[in-house]
């Protein structure tokens, strides 16, 4: 049986004209081009090249094996390139935080196809915490979401909470609002907040305790009861945006670090065009 390196030396040889062009393109030294050669025609019983110090020429034994030897590494190529187009894709697994706005993810999901289109993108959500335990447990290679104390990864961007209002409030473009202004407002609780907590302690510290007329843990549909002025409601600075006004709180001055967080190994993440596409985008 012959080898299909030995056919490659073969052509290796007629295609570059000489045994030490064909050897250097092939990888191999010298002698060991040579050696296949030999090999060769012991195998197809006959001398393959006509050779001096000069040039090199095929024998008529020669002439006949180039069809045949083209041909053959042709339906090898393409054997290859079918496998190539059924191997699996690269999977990368990102979290993203339900506290990011859509219009940041749409963002950078656009820039992570464009960037590895060949990479399958899987996308999950859910809350920070969740997020992150499934991080640990290598489920996902990259979670963005917003960080606490030291992580492993990449910061996004810092920011701070402000007061969402429809953008014909009477208190639209007012920079800064206090808890009193707003107490006989009524509000939306954004259920998933991580700062909910902070904000709440901030108003019941206050004596303020409002009406709330809705509570969602989906922050288009806060943007859109705020738009459709049904109430007011804490978010952070990211999602301001046409048809809503933000302005700060007196006295809460809490900030939030958004990171793209990794595995301690972060291997896969590293190796991912669709990681460090999205990363760029988040980062805008």
């Amino acid at each position: 049986m012959i080898d299909r390196y030995l056919l490659r030396y073969f052509l290796g040889v007629v295609d570059h004209g000489n045994f030490s062009r064909a050897a250097r393109a092939a990888g191999v030294s010298q002698p060991t081009l040579s050696s296949g050669i030999a090999k060769l025609e012991r195998l197809v019983g006959a001398p393959v090249f006509e050779r001096d110090s000069r040039r090199v020429e095929l024998t008529p034994a020669g002439t006949r094996l180039l069809a045949h030897a083209r041909r053959i590494e042709a339906e090898f190529a393409e054997v290859e390139r079918a496998g190539a187009d059924t191997a699996p894709a690269r999977l990368i697994r990102i979290g993203i935080a339900p506290s990011i706005p859509a219009a940041m993810v749409e963002r950078a999901v656009a820039a992570a196809r464009a960037a590895a289109p060949d990479e399958r993108l899987e996308l999950v959500e859910g809350t920070r915490r969740d997020l992150i335990a499934r991080l640990d447990r290598r489920r996902l290679d990259a979670v963005a979401a917003p960080a606490e104390g030291n992580f492993t990864g990449e910061l996004l961007f810092e920011e701070g909470y402000a007061v969402a209002m429809a953008s014909t409030h009477r208190l639209a473009g007012r920079e800064r609002v206090t808890a009193e202004e707003i107490a006989g407002e009524t509000m939306l609780v954004r259920r998933h907040c991580e700062a909910l907590a902070a904000v709440s302690r901030h108003f019941t510290d206050r004596g303020v305790r409002p009406f709330m007329a809705a509570r969602t843990t989906n922050d288009e549909w806060a943007l859109a009861h705020v738009r459709a002025g049904l109430g007011i409601t804490v978010m952070p600075r990211c999602f301001a945006g046409s048809g809503v006004a933000m302005a700060d709180l007196t006295g809460f001055d809490r900030r939030r670090r958004v990171a793209m967080m990794v595995d301690a190994a972060g291997g896969r993440a590293a190796a991912s065009g669709s990681y460090a596409a999205m990363l760029e985008a988040l980062r805008g």
